[in-house]
């Protein structure tokens, strides 16, 4: 098993959506790269994403980036749908260094390399968040998400 995590903005949408996409073992809401190991206090600089564990042998990174990027707006800055601040920001981190070379390759490899704005860097730190935003869109399932309805639900429906 591999793990990564995948910021694309308001945490609940892009979980409900990626613990659907087979090859996908588990999923975690959580924070990266604050300046923080708490969840207390003020806004510390972390992007909101998912901790991503996934098996290769059935999922292979690149379409499971490629997946990451049907659900985001590669070139929006420190936003996605109505969700605006820098925690909202678009993002790639790994500890796995192999990771992030592919991240870079997969985005320059796009014919819209140039206008996208999505982050690729090295996990410095992380902590999962409060139950309350685990699995959230499965407990509160009419609550907002940015992620359009036919989308979130294309591995469910097997289209």
């Amino acid at each position: 098993m591999e793990t990564i995590y995948m910021a694309g903005g308001c945490l609940w949408g892009v979980q409900a959506f990626i613990k659907t996409i087979p090859g996908v073992v588990k999923t975690e809401a959580g924070r990266a790269n604050g300046s923080s190991r708490t969840l207390d206090g003020d806004y510390d600089g972390y992007a909101e994403c998912v901790k991503t564990v996934f098996d290769p042998e059935v999922l292979s990174l690149y379409e499971l980036l490629g997946e990451f990027f049907q659900i985001i707006d590669p070139y929006s800055v420190d936003k996605q749908g109505i969700d605006v601040g820098r925690k909202y920001r678009t993002g790639i981190y790994s500890e796995d260094d192999d990771h992030l070379e592919a991240a870079a390759s997969y985005i320059t490899e796009r014919p819209d390399a140039s206008r996208i704005k999505v982050e690729v860097l090295p996990l410095m730190n992380y902590i999962p968040s409060a139950e309350e935003h685990q699995d959230h869109l499965d407990k509160f399932p009419d609550h907002y998400c940015h992620i359009p309805v036919d989308l979130m639900n294309k591995h469910r429906t097997g289209n």
